[in-house]
């Protein structure tokens, strides 16, 4: 278990669903950014060797990854790991508004960050939405997930959108820390129609099937 405290904001009746999120997405960056470097790429490195022995990883050909931003659950060493494999990597691509797009990974110094707080991508042509079709399995970010399968993410719904282009029975992993896997009896996630559900979850600690 993650000696960090799991953020949880106070509902009020009348609240918004959005609102209650927000207030969620504050605390839990807020706690991220306690996170020294050193235990940051401990828990990448960790987490690297917990999603590479997931079936639906170790099986794939083409997966859809996404490069970390600093407070985020580490992805370089996955990302190198499976390009080793051989495994084609897809990575997003943020345009203007919700433009979604994906542009293939090739390695680390290939990537750019085109906008301060957007992750970094990588620099080759964009390859267009539909794209995410050809991936064998999808690994997301998220602020956390419950054990439903909610998954909170950034705000925006990029990647609830994005996911409509998924290939049917392509799994979905959402990458978080110990203490942002949450439990949907005791503590479940404020989640709104358009919220995409995903299949598993991973934490350095290990990861869990999402069983409804």
């Amino acid at each position: 278990m993650s000696s960090v405290a799991q953020p949880y904001p106070r509902v009020s009746e009348g609240d918004e669903v959005e609102d209650v999120k927000e207030r969620l997405r504050v605390a839990i960056r807020d706690t991220r950014k306690l996170r020294s470097v050193r235990l940051r790429d401990a828990a990448a490195r960790e987490l690297a060797e917990v999603v590479l022995a997931i079936p639906a990883v170790a099986d794939a050909r083409c997966a859809s990854v996404y490069a970390s931003r600093v407070t985020e659950p580490g992805t370089g060493p996955l990302l190198d790991a499976l390009r080793a494999r051989g495994v084609r990597l897809l990575l997003p691509v943020l345009g203007t508004g919700l433009q979604r797009d994906w542009a293939e990974y090739i390695r680390a110094d290939d990537l750019r960050e085109r906008a301060p707080g957007r992750p970094p991508e990588p620099s080759g042509p964009p390859l267009g939405a539909a794209a995410l079709a050809e991936a064998d399995v999808v690994i997301a970010p998220a602020l956390a997930v419950d054990t439903s399968g909610a998954r909170l993410g950034q705000g925006g719904g990029w990647y609830d959108r994005a996911l409509e282009h998924l290939r049917p029975g392509a799994p979905v992993i959402a990458l978080v820390f110990p203490e942002e896997l949450y439990d949907a009896d005791e503590r479940p996630l404020p989640r709104e129609s358009h919220d995409r559900l995903v299949d598993a979850v991973a934490t350095p600690q290990g990861w869990h099937p999402i069983t409804v």
